[in-house]
């Protein structure tokens, strides 16, 4: 059964069981209210009675005084202690009644009974009578108005029932269709995304944020993730084809020398060893690079902490001139702390990256400052080397791109490092900003918003 169908009549049900047990409670309350009522009215009236008959009771004959507090559907008698009746008068429509059995209460008795399947209300009141015996004077009265009353309502409430169930069926049929609108959306876009290869997300319509809204948010997100992931993979195929083609042809090469005279020269084996050990290197390098730029901002693990900005800087760069042997001056605006929250690991590699490339462009000192700009923290590397032409900056952070493909080449860089750059930047929150004149240098700045 289709959802929609279980909404409908799972809605319909439920409504009509409410429904149900509504009417029922209210015929039953209203019933207790009309006999409760009956019985109330029967016995005020039995009370008068009684009182008016035991007043004239001797002065009046018994029938005749019976005759005139006779109910309109009913019976009226006199029940003495031996269960004998006399003096009874009924209605015209309530004949029978004087068939029925007689009994004597020593107490006042007000209660509904029930005779040949009619339902009355039975009065009976203690008197005493002129020879000085008690007897029960009994009124007994037909319940018919009351019951067809009652007979009308249960009508009505179950016609109410039937036509209620009308606009409920119309109303839960609106209903499914609102709830399964969604889901019945992302069954047609996952059916055209699996007919024609291509990933769409659905129209999101309203502003609702109710859970069938963030289950639509939820599925685009997880389209969007497939679909960087499946560019990302095609991307990573791409690139590694493309790039490691040259590495690995010329190993092959240099392997093909080593096979054929290898042996014979050593000046050649020398060389053959060391062209394939660097361009291994440089594979292996280029993997790790292409397998980083594959993963998704969700997969970089970021771990966001308080960090010092200053002391961070000076590690880095510490760490950086032991490791190159090369000059770098630290500019500070001022000495005190600049605490952000961040991946620290991260922004270390994300320095590393643009020292590296100020190194690798530039043989002069390198400069790193630090300081705040309104409500940004920066971080600047300055470099003063070949520089890049202006209208390269803006394809400086291409996979593969390289400003000066020769000097590249030759300090082993594969073109993928400010690509990794920009995606460390996007997954902690840094904007990069480049400035750069040729033949005279470049500035790399972090932008990092205050917390």
């Amino acid at each position: 059964m289709k959802l929609r169908n279980k909404i409908n009549l799972y809605t319909a049900f439920l409504f009509a069981l409410l429904l149900l047990l509504i009417n029922i409670t209210v015929y039953y309350s209203f019933n207790k209210l009309i006999l409760d009522s009956e019985l109330s009215t029967a016995n005020m009236e039995m009370k008068k009675v009684s009182e008016n008959v035991g007043k004239s009771l001797g002065s009046i004959p018994k029938d005749t005084l019976l005759r005139s507090y006779l109910p309109i559907n009913g019976m009226i008698q006199i029940v003495t202690e031996d269960n004998k009746s006399f003096s009874a008068v009924t209605s015209p429509g309530e004949s029978n009644l004087s068939k029925r059995k007689s009994v004597f209460y020593s107490n006042e008795v007000s209660k509904t009974i029930e005779y040949q399947s009619n339902p009355y209300t039975f009065e009976s009141m203690p008197i005493i009578l002129q020879d000085g015996r008690i007897a029960n004077l009994q009124i007994i009265k037909s319940m018919e108005t009351a019951t067809d009353n009652l007979s009308i309502l249960r009508l009505v409430l179950f016609m109410v029932t039937l036509l209620a169930l009308i606009p409920v069926l119309i109303s839960s049929r609106f209903l499914s269709n609102l709830i399964t609108k969604p889901v019945t959306s992302m069954i047609k876009t996952m059916t055209e995304i699996r007919q024609s290869g291509r990933f769409k997300t659905i129209k999101l319509e309203g502003k609702s944020k109710d859970e069938l809204f963030q289950m639509g948010q939820t599925f685009n997100h997880m389209i969007e993730l497939l679909e960087v992931n499946f560019e990302k993979q095609q991307q990573f195929a791409s690139n590694a084809s493309h790039e490691l083609k040259t590495p690995l042809t010329i190993i092959e090469s240099y392997a093909s020398l080593l096979k054929r005279r290898g042996l014979k020269e050593p000046q050649l084996f020398s060389e053959s060893i060391e062209a394939i050990h660097s361009e291994a290197i440089r594979m292996k390098e280029m993997t790790e690079q292409l397998l980083m730029l594959a993963r998704n901002q969700e997969q970089w693990n970021i771990e966001l902490d308080q960090v010092n900005l200053h002391e961070l800087i000076n590690q880095t760069v510490n760490a950086f001139k032991n490791a190159y042997n090369r000059d770098i001056k630290l500019i500070a605006e001022n000495e005190t702390p600049l605490i952000i929250k961040t991946d620290e690991k991260k922004l270390k590699q994300l320095l590393f990256i643009f020292l590296d490339n100020a190194r690798k462009y530039s043989d002069e000192i390198i400069s790193v400052a630090a300081g705040t700009e309104q409500d940004e923290v920066f971080i600047k590397i300055i470099d003063r080397g070949i520089g890049i032409q202006e209208d390269e900056l803006s394809k400086v952070f291409d996979r593969f791109y390289r400003v000066d493909k020769a000097r590249s080449r030759k300090q082993g860089g594969s073109g993928l490092g400010l690509s990794i750059a920009k995606e460390i930047a996007d997954a902690i929150g840094v904007r990069l900003h480049l400035e750069s004149k040729l033949g005279v240098g470049t500035t790399a700045t972090l932008f990092y918003k205050k917390k």
